[in-house]
């Protein structure tokens, strides 16, 4: 009786003469949980996929890439990857954290996402990387505004440090260190990571040079190049940490900022 009570408040609004009062309704977080729950959100799963893609594509277009939703069908989503992300170190890590906690939040009720284009670390028989939605995946508060580096190169995905694939998000604060430019070598959920931050936009990467494999803690960053304080090498601290100097690159680590200005990241999860 409660969701069919709901069912009905649910039509009333949508043949209301209020324009729009059913989709200003689930502008609450509160509300829209519970429409879901019943299956009563008024708004479309594709068109909220797609909403979720493009709360994705500041990420991808932060290192040259972009997402294209595919198709949306019996609750699996098809995206493609196009531009430097096509086949990148981190395409299938940024899917797998990123657009899974985009589209989830947005649409809870897709079972699965398959990427074209991506290299996981054991390529499917189809060419398709399959990523299990993770319920609850970051938390529910987080958004995937513009706060966002890491992510382009050679190479295929990897596994973190910490072991497996999935890693968990760990809280970072809001950064202040950062306001006034630089970089900032930090432990967070009992892994350092290295953050920086250029035009509002926060990038995190494993703090180890990998030409010399010395700590980047106190690394120098001039405009975009990041150098390593022991060898000097620099890396374009913007596009995926990709040496400037000669081939290889840092280690990215998948980074969310809430609306709140709150930084976390993917410990355990970056992408080799």
């Amino acid at each position: 009786m409660y969701g069919e009570g709901l069912a009905r408040i649910v039509d009333i609004m949508a043949s209301s003469e209020a324009e729009g009062l059913a989709t200003a309704a689930v502008e609450d977080e509160l509300v829209e949980h519970l429409l879901l729950l019943h299956d009563l959100h008024p708004i479309p799963v594709e068109e909220r996929v797609v909403g979720a893609l493009e709360g994705v594509r500041p990420y991808l277009e932060s290192h040259g890439g972009n997402v294209v939703l595919m198709a949306v069908e019996d609750g699996v989503v098809r995206v493609r990857l196009e531009g430097s992300c096509d086949g990148c170190p981190s395409s299938a890590m940024t899917l797998k954290l990123a657009i899974e906690e985009a589209v989830h939040k947005a649409a809870p009720e897709v079972e699965r996402v398959e990427a074209e284009n991506a290299e996981p670390e054991e390529e499917a028989a189809d060419g398709l990387i399959q990523l299990t939605v993770a319920k609850g995946l970051g938390g529910g508060d987080a958004t995937l505004a513009s706060s966002h580096g890491p992510g382009a190169g050679g190479g295929s995905a990897g596994v973190g440090p910490a072991g497996g694939a999935d890693g968990a998000w760990a809280i970072a604060g809001a950064l202040p260190e950062l306001s006034n430019g630089g970089t900032l070598v930090k432990p967070v959920g009992g892994e350092a990571v290295l953050f920086l931050r250029l035009d509002e936009t926060f990038y995190a990467y494993r703090p180890t040079c990998p030409a010399c494999m010395s700590s980047l803690d106190g690394a120098g960053l001039d405009g975009d190049a990041l150098s390593c304080p022991a060898c000097g090498e620099r890396y374009d601290a913007r596009r995926a940490g990709r040496s400037l100097d000669a081939e290889g690159h840092l280690v990215p680590v998948p980074l969310l900022e809430d609306e709140a200005g709150m930084v976390k990241v993917a410990v355990g999860s970056p992408v080799a």
